[in-house]
This record gives structure tokens, C-alpha cells and sequence, in this order.
């Protein structure tokens, strides 16, 4: 029994050493289409989405993400891509890297559907010899536990016999060109020694920036885990500061650009934490750690201070009404940005709307410009019917929310008949009334 076994691992190595790629990328988002159009430079590559509109858009030269470069698309579908929403099409590859998002649902647990729907759609069509790489975020252990169980159930094969799993986190930037896929060092793992060599070498071919291979799967998805955890307890606690700050009436700014002096002060900046990472992964890891005993107390107190400040920022914005003796109730307020950060259309999981829902709740008439956002997305997921144009004496306040390139042109200058506020602290100080 042991010497088939052993014989059967070892086929399976000469296999995926002599493997030709044929690469499927599911998802075909901010992660999947960049890195669709980065493998298909090399490799014959197959990029799915389940939704039929977004992967005809991109078929035709479109790119709903603003991501890509250039005529970076229409090159790869000129070469070695073809977009598709058909399933049946998965049948011809051997290597599926999925890609799809994974939020938190209303309770903050994870919302694995994406991720299971994924993986019984990849499950249908494995086959002997392929290989699966995840690289939607995770908590430490979901590959193997979650993902794995529906690809053998769906293929009837075994796992690490028949078939391996690959986990290569995305650090993708979005809205920044100069930090891509290409040139951002890439983490990657396999589920046994050949796997995980074969996924490294495989992102090697594409990586300019290189590549790190962990010693399991599980090390790879608590690295992506913690990248965002950490960043979100360190603005957390930033945004104590100010709201500590605001209290004693000191500019949280200043404070900052005293202490940043010292040479080891990290340049951490309050603001809202919104987007889809940030805000979500230090959910999945508090969610694991949960499960195996642990109360996570340091992560989900930043999460608790994080999720808070759009109610101190629309607060504070009241206060200044009041001081002005500005309406508020039957006022105007202007929101410039509605996107998580600048530079990029990406609305997932903003914290902009926490700002605009407590305006409303005061009574005031709340108008959002963000000429890089998509209309239909913002009215679909938060409601909110984005202004085309913007004229800013029409209003009594207007806050600075996301401090995208394309506002660099308006003149915004706090007066009399105007409170201005600035959530990033870009503006020069004599043109605001406060910042955060």
C-alpha cells in the first residue's frame, strides 16, 4: 500500500515538473484582471468572471477597474488572453488561480461564499495533474479546511495525490500605477515541497520584483492576515489620538509633525479606514483566533475606534456649523470622494458613507462628487446618487473626504458662509476650519 502510494506521488511530481501552464484566473477584479493580463504575457491564459456584463466589458477592450495601463488590455487579447463568463471553458486549463473577494458579513464574520462558489465551480473541472492557487485573503487555515474539502468532493479526486493547492496572497495597491503586480514582491506556498516550488516558480516567470516562498499555506495566509491588521491597529491608534486631541483643542497635525521629528516615529496619519482590506482582514483573523480560544482584544479594539470616526468626523462637522451659526438641519453639505483612497474608483466597504448617513440623520441635504467612482455601483450598494458636476458656494459645508488628483483644480476655502473640513490633512491649514 505504501509503494503505490509512493509511486503515485512520484507520477504526480514528474507531472507538474513537465506541466505546460494553462492558466485560469478566476475573478476578474481590481486583482484578477491585472493579473490576468501579467500571465498572459507568458502563458495561455483564460480570465472568468461569473458576471456576464463585467467580462464582455473587458472582452471588448474595456477596463472597468482603471488598473491597467496604457493599451496594457488590448495587447493581451491580441495575444494570449480570452475573457469569458462561460464555465464550460475552466475544462481546458490545469492551473486555476482564484481570485475572487472575500468581505465580512453584517455580524463581522467572513463571508466565505465567493470563496466556496469558486471553489465547486474549479471542482467541477479538475482534473489529474492540475493545480489551484488562492490568493483571495483568508484567515490562517481556510484553504485547506474550507476550499480543499469542496475541490475533492466536487472532483472525486485526492488531494496531494491527484491534485495540489498553491496560496499566493494579492498585494495589489489600488490607484497605484506605480507599484503593480509585476513589482511587488510576492508571497507564495504549496501544499506539499514540488507544489509549493512549482507556485513559486510559476509567479518567479512573472515577478519582477521577485518572490518569498513560506513553508506552508497556513504561514502565507496569516502574512496576508497581518499586513492589514497591523496597519489598522497603528491608524487606530492615530485616530484615538485625535479624537483624544479634538477634546483638548490641539491640532492632531501638529502633534504629529513635533513627534515626527524623532527619527523612529512612524508617520502613521488619522483618517478613515475603509476599502476592502484594511477594514475586513483583521475580521477573519479575530475570527480565527476566536475559534481556537483567543479573545483578539488589541485588533478588534482598532476596529472598534476605526469603524467610529465617521461619526466623529460628521459630528464635528455639526459643531462647526453651530459656531458659524450655519444651518444645519435644512443645510447643504458637500462630500468630495467617495472611494476608499485616492486615485482609484474602488467604493468597496467606504467609510465616506458612515460620514454621510450621520449628516443626514442631522437633517442636512448631503450631496457626494467623485468623478472617479462608478454611479451605478454607489446607487446599487450604498444608495447614494453621485453628482456629474460641482459648484461650491451652493453649500454650507464641505468636507475633503478622499483627496483624489482630480480635486487638485477646485478652490476650497473655508469662509463665513462655509465650514470646511479636511479628512487627510492636505489642505493648507489657514483654508480649513478643522482637520481630522
Amino acid at each position: 500500500m505504501r509503494t503505490g502510494l509512493t509511486s503515485r506521488c512520484r507520477t504526480f511530481e514528474l507531472m507538474s515538473a513537465q506541466r505546460e501552464h494553462t492558466i485560469a484566473i478566476l475573478g476578474l477584479g481590481y486583482v484578477g484582471l491585472p493579473l490576468a493580463v501579467a500571465f498572459s504575457k507568458k502563458y495561455k491564459t483564460l480570465g472568468f468572471d461569473i458576471n456576464a456584463e463585467i467580462a464582455a466589458l473587458i472582452a471588448s477592450g474595456v477596463d472597468p477597474t482603471n488598473e491597467l495601463v496604457g493599451d496594457q488590455l488590448s495587447h493581451a487579447l491580441q495575444s494570449h488572453l480570452q475573457i469569458t463568463a462561460e464555465p464550460a471553458l475552466l475544462a481546458s486549463c490545469n492551473t486555476y488561480i482564484i481570485t475572487v473577494p472575500t468581505d465580512i458579513n453584517p455580524d463581522k464574520s467572513p463571508n466565505l461564499e465567493p470563496l466556496i462558489a469558486a471553489s465547486n465551480l474549479v471542482g467541477t473541472y479538475l482534473k489529474k495533474g492540475d493545480l489551484v492557487i488562492y490568493e483571495s485573503t483568508t484567515y490562517p487555515g481556510c484553504t485547506e479546511e474550507v476550499c480543499v474539502p469542496i475541490l475533492n468532493e466536487n472532483s472525486g479526486l485526492i488531494f496531494n495525490e491527484d491534485y495540489t493547492v498553491g496560496y499566493s496572497p494579492e498585494r495589489i495597491n489600488p490607484g497605484d500605477k506605480q507599484r503593480n503586480v509585476t513589482n511587488i514582491l510576492k508571497v507564495t506556498s504549496g501544499s506539499t515541497k514540488e507544489a509549493a516550488k512549482e507556485v513559486d516558480a510559476l509567479y518567479n516567470s512573472i515577478i519582477t520584483a521577485g518572490t518569498h516562498l513560506a513553508p506552508s499555506i497556513k504561514v502565507a495566509e496569516a502574512a496576508k492576515a497581518i499586513e492589514n491588521a497591523q496597519r489598522d491597529v497603528n491608524i487606530s491608534f492615530i485616530n484615538e489620538l485625535a479624537l483624544i486631541f479634538d477634546k483638548l483643542e490641539i491640532d492632531t497635525g501638529d502633534v504629529l509633525a513635533a513627534a515626527g521629528t524623532k527619527w523612529n516615529f512612524l508617520p502613521f496619519k488619522p483618517g478613515l479606514v475603509g476599502g476592502h482590506c484594511i477594514s475586513v482582514d483583521p475580521y477573519y483573523l479575530a475570527h480565527k483566533a476566536q475559534e481556537v480560544g483567543h479573545d483578539p482584544q488589541v485588533i478588534l479594539s482598532g476596529r472598534r475606534i476605526n469603524d467610529t470616526m465617521g461619526l466623529h468626523v460628521a459630528s464635528s462637522v455639526v459643531k462647526l456649523l453651530h459656531q458659524k451659526e450655519l444651518p444645519v438641519k435644512g443645510g447643504r453639505a458637500l462630500i468630495l470622494g467617495l472611494a476608499f483612497k485616492e486615485n482609484t474608483g474602488d467604493v468597496r466597504n467606504s467609510k465616506v458613507v458612515d460620514v454621510h448617513q450621520e449628516l443626514k440623520s442631522f437633517g442636512m441635504d448631503v450631496d457626494v462628487y467623485d468623478p472617479l467612482a462608478n454611479p451605478v455601483q454607489a446607487l446599487r450598494e450604498y444608495g447614494i446618487s453621485l453628482i456629474q458636476d460641482v459648484e461650491l458656494s451652493d453649500y454650507q459645508a464641505v468636507l475633503l473626504a478622499v483627496p483624489h488628483q482630480a480635486f487638485s483644480s477646485l478652490t476650497i476655502q473655508s469662509s463665513q458662509n462655509c465650514v470646511v473640513y479636511d479628512l487627510k490633512g492636505v489642505l493648507p491649514r489657514k483654508k480649513v476650519d478643522k482637520r481630522l
